[in-house]
């Protein structure tokens, strides 16, 4: 099988791999990257200087902005916010970006909040309407707004 675009998405990446599929209302810029056997749902924007890894699932209503690292086997669900500065302000043009890394086996629950410069470890699980502001320890389940570990 070969790469799946649905005509009605704007694919400008040549960087996707084999049998991922990227259904309709999807915008992904050109230096975009995605991995193999991955599933881009309807209504995802992807930029520029983003990394998604092989078997990936986004859900709808995500946007992955730059900066934001996303590897292998990783489930991000349905409207996900990824945040990548830290001080927003409207024509700021002395920005810096602090992307976000979401390592291998990683679930990240539906509507979850994720600020700039955090890891979110192998395998560890984000539940869904958290607010994750601190690095996110690998095998660890956090919930809640600030998201905390449970035991």
């Amino acid at each position: 099988m070969t790469v799946f675009i649905h005509p009605l998405s704007d694919v400008q990446s040549h960087n996707i791999g084999e049998n991922t599929k990227i259904w309709q209302f999807c915008v992904v810029l050109a230096n975009a990257i995605i991995g193999k056997n991955c599933n881009i749902c309807s209504h995802v924007f992807i930029e520029n200087k983003t990394k998604i890894g092989s078997n990936v699932t986004v859900k709808c209503g995500v946007q992955i902005w730059d900066g934001i690292v996303i590897e292998d086997d990783v489930f991000i669900g349905p409207n996900v916010t990824f945040c990548n500065d830290k001080y927003p302000k409207s024509r700021n043009t002395d920005w810096q970006l602090a992307g976000i890394l979401i390592k291998k086996g990683a679930s990240i629950g539906a509507n979850a909040t994720l600020l700039p410069g955090i890891t979110i470890g192998e395998n560890a699980i984000v539940g869904a309407g958290s607010v994750v502001t601190k690095n996110v320890a690998a095998n660890t389940t956090v919930i809640g707004n600030p998201a905390k570990p449970i035991k």
